[in-house]
């Protein structure tokens, strides 16, 4: 099978048609190898439309999702990123590539070993994989220009909120079963937030977090 050629229809085929047109985004997409990141049974499906498999109960994804929720937090570089969730690493490389460095949790130590070794092959040095659960996301470490959710969450608790930098924004696959949106928090004041409702999606729930927060706006 052509990988490469996998790739380029990912990009021209899923990618461009869900709105992701930043040229520099499509460019991380086009060369970032996914098979690396894909379990060796799956990796001729690594550029599908589709979820894969992790093991312990997780999957990768769909490529477009990543790739989208990586667009929308709209990185320019220089950005200190919380990604919760960490899978198998290929949207923590994703983050890494636009941005100045990643600290990435996950909760099942084996997928964060299989991550760790991903990232290193691929090349990413920007990116930090931590055993972690990541609903109390990483105040030691923040506040954060920008947090991103791997999976999805019936609400986002307030307490990943007030790690985000007044001016800095949070991406997360947000609702239950069938009905779920990507929506984008930004926060506006010191306790000032605002929130869009960006696409529709549907993730496997992330571990660990509660049915509902307190937080409303």
């Amino acid at each position: 099978m052509n990988l490469e050629k996998a790739r380029f229809n990912m990009v021209e085929q899923q990618i461009r048609p869900w709105m992701v047109l930043d040229p520099q985004v499509l460019h991380v997409l086009s060369t970032l190898a996914r098979e690396q990141f894909t379990p060796s049974a799956y990796r001729s499906l690594a550029y599908n439309d589709m979820e894969i498999p992790l093991g312990h109960g997780q999957t990768m994804g769909p490529p477009r999702i990543d790739a989208r929720l990586m667009h929308d937090l709209n990185l320019k570089g220089n950005e200190k990123v919380l990604e919760i969730g960490t899978g198998s690493g290929y949207l923590t490389a994703l983050l890494a590539a636009r941005a100045q460095e990643v600290l990435s949790l996950e909760v099942v130590e084996a997928l964060a070993q299989t991550a760790r070794a991903n990232l290193a092959a691929a090349g990413v040095h920007n990116a930090q994989v931590r055993v972690a659960d990541g609903h109390a996301g990483a105040a030691g470490d923040g506040p954060f220009d920008a947090i991103v959710l791997g999976g999805s969450v019936q609400e986002v608790p307030q307490v990943l909120l007030d790690q985000i930098k007044v001016g800095g924004r949070l991406m997360a696959i947000v609702g239950s079963e069938i009905t779920m949106s990507a929506v984008r928090f930004e926060r506006t004041g010191q306790d000032q937030w605002s929130s869009q409702s960006l696409w529709e999606a549907v993730l496997p729930p992330l571990q660990g977090f509660a049915q509902a927060s307190r937080f409303q706006f």
